[in-house]
This record gives C-alpha cells, sequence and structure tokens, in this order.
C-alpha cells in the first residue's frame, strides 16, 4: 500500500539542508512497507483442500484447479483415485533422488493415448552392465523401478502424476493403463519442462480395478469419434468427453439459476403425448403391439441411390470450389449415408421385427400416442396459471437430416410466460444466452481453456463476442436481402420468400455477415407452427430465431395465438383435428392472456461453446438415424 507523503513548501524545498535526509527516510519506510506486504502475501494461508463430503477421497480439481496449481498445498497428506491415463517405468539407484520425467498431454481430440510403457532398464540378475571383465550387475547396483502414471478422477480437465515405486503393489494386481486407483501419499512439487507443477508421492496403494488390455477396447491407440460412439459406456473416460459433460452441467445449472432468480418456475412436462407439433412423419409412434411374425423388407436401392446422388452433388461443389464449408459438410452427410448403408446391408443377415396392423384400441393407452416433439403446449396451461414456466428435458424427432447438429433425442429448455409479447420475449431469450456465456466464463475455465487447446482454439473468443455486445435483429424480409445481395460465393439453395433458411445461409448471416448471433423475426406464416399469432398484414406471424455462429438457429421462440376464433381458422387451415385440441383452445376460451416462449438446443449450445464438431459427442449417449447404442 503506498505511504502518502505530504508536500513540502516550496521554500523549504529549495533550501533547507534536511530535505535529502527527510527524503531518505521515505524511501527507507516505503521500501520497508512494500517488503512487509510481500511477506504476508508469502505468509497467506492458501485455501484448504476439500475432501469429498463422504469419503476420505480429495477430488483432484481442488488441487489441480486452484491459482496456483496445488503447489501451495505441496506437503499434505491425501488420498486420491482416478483411472490411469498412461503409464512409465524407470530404473533407478535407490539411494539417488527421484526424477520427473515430462508427462504426456493431458489429451488429444478423440485421440488419448492409452500406452504402457516398457520398462527402461529391468534389474535383471546376472546381466553384465560394465564392459571388459567387470561382474557387475544391475541388481549389485541395487536398482529398482519407479512407476510414474497419470490419473483424472473425471473433476477437471487435468490430469495428476502419481510417483511411486513398483514394489507397492496389491497381491496379485498391476496397475495398468485403465485400472482405477485408490492411493494415499504426500504432495510434492516437483517440474514439468520448465513449469513447476504438483505431483503425488504414493506411500500406500488402497484399491486397484483390474483391466485386461487385451480386450479393453480403450486401450486402442487413436481411436475415432465413431469408435467412440459404440463404447458410449466407456467414452466418458477421455478427458475430451468428460470436459463437455462438465461444461454441460455448467450449462444446465445456468438455466437453473437464470430462471431461478426470475421467479420462474420450473415444471417437468410428458414426453409421451398423442398430439402432434410437427409433421406425422417427424414422430416416434409408442406402441407395445409388435407381431414378431410379420417381417418387412427394407430397399437398399433407395438408400444407394441417394449415396450416388450425394456423390454427384460433391462433384459439383469440389468443381464450383467457392464455398468449402459447404463441401465439407456434403462429404460428412455422404460418410455418414454409407454408413448407414452398410449397416442396412448388415441387418439384413438377420431377422428384423416390423410392426403388422395392430388395434388401437388394444394398445397399452387405447389410442396413438407419440414422443413428445416438444412440451411447449403442454407448458402453456401451466404458464396460464403460473405466470412464467420453464422445463428442460428430451424431445424426439424422426428428421431424415444427415446434419452433424440433428439428433433423434434432444435436450431443450423450453420457456414460458404470460402477459408478454415478442419483444419481451426476444429480450429474455437474448438475455439468457448471455448469462449462460457469462457463466461459463466465469465458472469454467479450466475446462475452456482445454476445449481451447484441444477442441476449437476460437470457443472462448467466440463466448466473449457474444457476451460483448446486444445481439442484431432483423427481419425475415431483410435477411433475404442480405443473402441475396451476396457476390463473393454461391448457395446451394436459393434464399426466396416463404422457405426456411437453409444451414449455409445460417452460416453466413451469423458467422461471416454479423460475426455474432442475430435474431431474425417476422416469418411467413407458412413455415412456422399454427399457434403463432398473426400479424396484421396476414402474411407473416411473430416468430422469431437466434441464429448463432458455429451452429444456426440456437433459439426458436413466438408469441402464442390467443383469440379464439383464428386459432380455430389457423387449426383447420393446416388440417389438423379440432377434437384433438379442443383442450388447448380452452385456453383461449377461458381466462385468455397474451403470452409468449422459446426453446433453447442444449446440445447446440454445448457445441456452440466448447467447438466440437459433431452433435452427437455433445450428449451423453446420442441417438441419431442408425446410431441408438445401449
Amino acid at each position: 500500500m503506498p505511504i502518502y507523503t505530504p508536500s513540502p513548501p516550496a521554500a523549504l524545498l529549495t533550501s533547507s539542508p534536511i530535505i535529502p535526509l527527510i527524503t531518505i527516510a521515505l524511501v527507507i519506510m516505503a521500501s520497508a512497507q512494500r517488503a512487509a506486504a510481500g511477506r504476508n502475501q508469502l505468509l497467506r494461508v492458501p485455501p484448504p483442500i476439500q475432501r469429498f463430503k463422504y469419503s476420505k477421497r480429495v477430488v483432484l480439481k481442488s488441487i489441480l484447479d486452484r491459482e496456483d496449481k496445488g503447489l501451495a498445498v505441496a506437503g499434505q497428506r491425501v488420498v486420491v483415485g482416478g483411472w490411469v491415463k498412461s503409464r512409465k517405468e524407470r530404473a533407478e539407484v535407490d539411494d539417488a533422488p527421484i526424477p520427473t520425467p515430462p508427462a504426456e498431454a493431458d489429451d488429444v481430440l478423440f485421440g488419448e493415448v492409452h500406452v504402457q510403457y516398457v520398462p527402461l532398464l529391468r534389474p535383471i540378475s546376472g546381466t553384465p552392465v560394465g564392459g571388459g571383465g567387470g561382474a557387475q550387475t544391475l541388481a549389485a547396483k541395487d536398482k529398482h523401478i519407479v512407476v510414474y502414471l497419470l490419473i483424472n478422477d473425471g473433476s477437471c480437465s487435468s490430469n495428476l502424476q502419481l510417483v511411486m515405486d513398483s514394489s507397492t503393489s496389491i497381491p496379485g494386481q498391476v496397475v495398468t493403463v485403465g485400472n482405477s486407483i485408490l492411493v494415499e501419499g504426500v504432495l510434492r512439487r516437483s517440474w514439468r519442462g520448465r513449469r513447476r507443477v504438483v505431483e503425488l508421492i504414493v506411500e500406500k496403494l488402497l484399491y486397484v480395478g483390474a483391466v485386461d488390455l487385451k480386450t479393453y477396447p480403450l486401450a486402442k491407440p487413436q481411436p475415432s469419434s465413431l469408435f467412440l460412439r459404440d463404447h458410449p459406456h466407456l467414452r466418458p473416460r477421455f478427458i475430451t468427453i468428460g470436459t463437455v459433460a462438465r461444461i454441460r452441467s455448467n450449462l444446465t445449472c445456468a438455466c437453473h439459476a437464470f430462471f431461478d432468480d426470475l421467479g420462474i418456475i420450473h415444471v417437468h412436462m410428458p414426453i409421451i403425448t398423442s398430439i402432434a407439433t410437427g409433421t406425422q412423419s417427424q414422430r416416434f409412434q409408442v406402441t407395445t403391439l409388435l407381431n414378431a411374425a410379420d417381417q418387412g423388407h427394407v430397399d437398399l436401392e433407395v438408400f444407394k441411390a441417394a449415396v450416388q446422388e450425394k456423390r454427384s452433388r460433391i462433384d459439383k461443389l469440389r468443381r464450383g470450389g467457392n464455398n468449402k464449408e459447404a463441401l465439407v459438410a456434403a462429404e460428412e452427410d455422404l460418410e455418414k449415408s454409407k454408413e448407414l448403408v452398410r449397416v442396412l446391408e448388415q441387418r439384413q443377415k438377420t431377422a428384423t421385427v416390423y410392426v403388422g396392423e395392430v388395434k388401437l384400441s388394444e394398445d397399452f393407452f387405447g389410442r396413438a400416442v407419440y414422443l413428445s416433439t416438444s412440451a411447449g403446449l403442454h407448458l402453456e396451461s401451466y404458464a396460464c396459471a403460473l405466470s412464467g414456466v420453464y422445463t428442460i428435458g428430451p424431445v424426439f424427432q424422426a428428421d431424415e437430416s444427415r446434419s452433424t447438429k440433428k439428433l433423434a433425442e434432444m435436450w431443450m429448455v423450453e420457456v414460458e410466460l404470460a402477459f408478454v409479447e415478442l419483444e419481451d420475449v426476444m429480450n429474455c431469450a437474448e438475455d439468457l444466452l448471455h448469462s449462460l456465456c457469462y457463466s461459463l466464463l466465469a465458472t469454467a475455465g479450466n475446462d475452456l481453456k482445454f476445449a481451447s487447446k484441444q477442441i476449437d482454439s476460437d470457443c472462448i473468443k467466440r463466448l466473449q463476442s457474444i457476451t460483448s455486445r446486444p445481439f442484431d435483429r432483423i427481419t425475415y424480409s431483410k435477411a433475404l436481402d442480405i443473402l441475396n445481395q451476396v457476390k463473393d460465393r454461391s448457395f446451394l439453395t436459393e434464399a426466396v420468400w416463404g422457405t426456411k433458411l437453409s444451414e449455409e445461409h445460417e452460416r453466413y448471416l451469423a458467422d461471416d455477415f454479423f460475426e455474432n448471433p442475430v435474431i431474425v423475426y417476422e416469418f411467413p406464416k407458412e413455415i412456422k407452427p399454427f399457434y403463432v399469432r398473426g400479424n396484421a398484414n396476414l402474411i407473416t406471424v411473430s416468430a422469431f430465431e437466434i441464429i448463432a455462429p458455429k451452429v444456426g438457429v440456437l433459439v426458436r421462440g413466438s408469441q402464442k395465438e390467443e383469440r379464439l376464433d383464428v386459432i380455430s381458422k389457423r387449426i383447420g387451415e393446416v388440417g389438423l383435428p379440432h377434437e384433438q385440441y379442443d383442450w388447448y383452445m380452452d385456453l383461449c376460451r377461458y381466462g385468455s392472456v397474451q403470452r409468449s416462449g422459446f426453446s433453447l438446443d442444449l446440445e447446440k449450445m454445448v457445441v456452440m461453446a466448447t467447438g466440437i464438431t459433431d452433435a452427437e459427442d455433445a450428449i451423453p449417449f446420442p441417438r441419431a438415424r442408425g446410431n441408438a447404442k445401449l
């Protein structure tokens, strides 16, 4: 803390002989104060290590995610556990200090190297080490094997290095890559390259969960993301997947905190419903009436023809040469289609069960029911009683798209607010996105640093950009004008009135033109659901989308139609049965209220935050066309 020194009179500064003495004294006092502050800083007691409440184990996050990276807690005795990521052995002289070899990188994207290193030297009795006629042996020099392990317990993206003598073991157990272990030891400071790090000197090996490396699927070096998806129960052991899972958890908790602060109530919604918010072909029907005797046949030629068509499309893109992003997306789409053909060819070799003719009255629910494609309509009924409600849960869509951003099972944050118009709910959705990005930057720093290093170097900058300024807002018509004025690239689909914006249109608007999320509103009523409130021009409706960099449409929302005559007419226009939606029209008959809402795709939010390339890696157990493991 700087010392306040009053200014002496000007005459004294020029004539007094004691000025040099005063100046020297002040300098000495200031130096002493700075030294005392430095000592206090050094003597400041670091926060204690947090032990897990329900065991003696210390989670690695409490050691490695500290500001000092755990250096300040060196010397403490702890019990830690985790899964072994790598193993090294080195022969050392008993009375020599144990050096620390450079540790491997924590992780590489979908290529975490699981290697068991062979010993550099082994103390084999009788093996000569000297030249000439010397009879020295390694055993005579009293050498032993020091084992270096990197472990991770899933609490953070960093690994802790363990140093243990090879004699420290449980009878019959050998610590290898993939083992789970529980150890007790003392933390100490060491060097990793030019960096000071903390490691654990193991004194007791308390538990070993065995692994057979011959059958362990993740012992394979550099496994691909497709290989990992075939082992969804094991893939969270990869640090990349664990990092994504922690960021997803952070986002979920931040959503709850955001709505809780606003007094908006969390309500659980059903996932089985008899109503439709999308087309019949987009729904999964739920039934218990499967007839194994009725067999069907999949026409593989149709799928093979689709593969050929996609190849032709890729050839055209390559000849054009001016849309590399579209080419990459098309190539990924082709690979997925080829994989689907291979799966169907394999399935044809075995019997396949299909649904024959069924009597719905004999079904479990006595009627046709489906997995929910949205909780919005049910959520409105609670908004009309509790004013503001939200839910976080799964929705299901049988989408034929091969996009890397589309899943059959997705998790949505859905919100409905009463006494709210379109602009109000647009503000709420924008505030939610700002809040989620702030939360990640404030509380998930180490995981974001790992994602920036191993997944997408721009992920932190992208989150910072989102929080730095308000979102631009344009009408659907303005969006078409922007797209149709582009001269330096060509789009596969034309941006015309009355059609949905394609993924390449969305990428251009968010990634290239605005370089930030953009809110597009006032869409044609033909491309929006029946329940969206119509505007006075009878052409557009009060709907909006938030298009974000990296992912496209992240949020969809609208003001709902509260006028009974209008909603009844719209249900008839789109060909839905009135009796099926009579309950929904009751919300307009009895105490109708202006209400608005939106939904946020949680997987896309994870993709945008981490930069991971495929939504199947943003969800713990992905369900997509041709993939429903476990």
